[in-house]
């Protein structure tokens, strides 16, 4: 898969610094050229691969979804994914489903009801 290196910014007043999100230090992170899997059936419209210390330590997707399907097909996405993952604490907010399978920790989220993301993290010690 032929990949490009991509620049990150995250603004620490929403919460999305690299301390936060559980990746420290420096990550770099790289997008395919070309779709290169398919998430939920599509291609996504973002696909990041970020890597620590020569090791992948991230995946992110994000595909549009329609918007009279989003609410359904999240909701079979998040009781798939947590099938056989501990959830983590109970979201109130059912645009976010958030659990661990071993040292993948997942967390998914509904935006603007239309736009549905994944990130993975592995949470292994290096």
């Amino acid at each position: 898969m032929a990949l490009h290196e991509v620049l990150l910014f995250r603004d620490e007043e929403q919460g999305s610094s690299a301390a936060n999100d559980g990746v420290a230090g420096a990550t770099e992170c790289y997008a395919a050229d070309a779709p290169a899997v398919h998430f939920l059936g599509r291609d996504p419209d973002e696909y990041l691969l970020c890597f620590q210390q020569d090791r992948l330590a991230r995946i992110q997707a994000r595909v549009r979804l329609p918007t009279a399907d989003s609410a359904g097909v999240f909701a079979a996405a998040c009781a798939a994914w947590l099938r056989n993952a501990a959830p983590a604490d109970p979201a109130l907010d059912a645009s976010l489903c958030e659990g661990r399978d071993g040292d993948i920790r997942f967390r998914g989220r509904l935006e603007q009801e239309t736009d549905l993301s994944i990130t993975l993290d592995d949470v292994a010690e290096p």
